[in-house]
């Protein structure tokens, strides 16, 4: 009877193991890799038949902004009988993955532990996020992505990066949880100012250590810029568009006066996205910009819901074009 059992539950994880494999068609061979390895490691350690659901979310999707700075973002959903004993046992086995399949670069011992800590206080680079349904349902941020607690309840934009999760996302596998936890997003001003206070610490951060040529603090400084431009426009749109589309929608916030120079800026971010390398005139001006990016936002926002407000009191009137709208700044 054992060995029935056995036998069944090996069926069921070859069934499961295989259905994941045909929903990796269309991705980049390093993904589809990376993806395959963390499927068997998941399933000789725990096993995969305890997978509520697997999400692959941001740039590593079909027909997404994927490039050589981009991370392969799961989020894994455990049953909730699932121990946290297991989940952080296995969770040092995918760091090594991480870095076999190169969405991690091996760094010295010290610099490690540096970087270790930025990454587990925001979930910047990190390509998987284990957590369980009950976490979900509840939509408990830190437990969520696993980030620092402290961190996340002062500084992490929580409505807006799982309103982008939700809408930037492939279900892989499982059961689709994504509108379980739609009706607990609300996106205040107060989540823009999270976002402002974060994206600036990570640029900072990265012109900290930009001495350090090993650490690639570009890379730091382009996530920073993605995320505030990710951020903002979510808090203005409440969509998640193609980082090109965003960069054309800030570009046309711009007075004509500015809109050159910040044109040349969206179109370095954007080329160094494609090939990262340090930029010090760039990363130099990258917290102005950043700082810009969300005023332009929350400037938006306020002139949008002023008219909208206007409207109802003037119904024959042209509602005004969100898409294209300049600020003075």
């Amino acid at each position: 009877m054992q060995d029935l059992d056995s036998d069944k539950t090996r069926e069921t994880n070859d069934k499961i193991k295989h259905y994941i494999s045909s929903n990796l068609a269309g991705l980049n061979e390093q993904s589809r890799n990376y993806i395959k390895d963390i499927v068997v490691l998941i399933n000789k350690e725990i096993g995969i038949n305890k997978i509520v659901s697997l999400l692959l979310f941001g740039s590593q999707q079909v027909d997404k902004e994927n490039t050589v700075v981009s991370d392969c973002d799961l989020l894994f959903i455990f049953k909730n009988r699932v121990s946290n004993r297991h989940l952080k046992e296995i969770e040092r086995y995918f760091i090594a993955l991480e870095i076999k399949h190169k969405f991690k670069e091996p760094t010295s011992k010290l610099f490690r532990k540096i970087l270790g800590v930025i990454q587990h206080s925001t979930g910047m680079f990190v390509s998987h996020f284990l957590t369980k349904q009950k976490f979900w349902e509840e939509a408990i941020f830190y437990k969520i992505f696993r980030v620092n607690r402290f961190f996340s309840a002062l500084f992490a934009p929580r409505s807006i990066v799982l309103g982008n999760v939700i809408q930037n996302s492939t279900i892989l596998f499982g059961e689709d949880l994504r509108n379980s936890i739609r009706h607990k997003i609300k996106i205040t001003v107060r989540e823009i100012f999270r976002s402002t206070v974060m994206n600036l610490f990570i640029s900072f951060f990265a012109l900290l250590i930009g001495p350090r040529n090993e650490l690639n603090s570009i890379k730091y400084q382009l996530e920073a810029i993605k995320w505030s431009l990710k951020a903002s426009n979510y808090y203005c749109y409440e969509d998640s568009e193609l980082l090109d589309k965003i960069v054309e929608r800030f570009i046309s916030f711009e007075t004509p006066k500015q809109r050159a120079k910040a044109e040349r800026f969206y179109s370095k971010f954007l080329e160094l996205r494609k090939n990262p390398i340090n930029d010090l005139k760039f990363m130099i001006i990258s917290p102005l910009r950043i700082l810009r990016i969300h005023v332009k936002a929350i400037t938006f926002r306020k002139l949008t819901k002023k008219k909208v407000s206007q409207e109802s009191f003037h119904p024959n009137d042209q509602m005004i074009d969100r898409h294209h709208f300049p600020l003075t700044f």
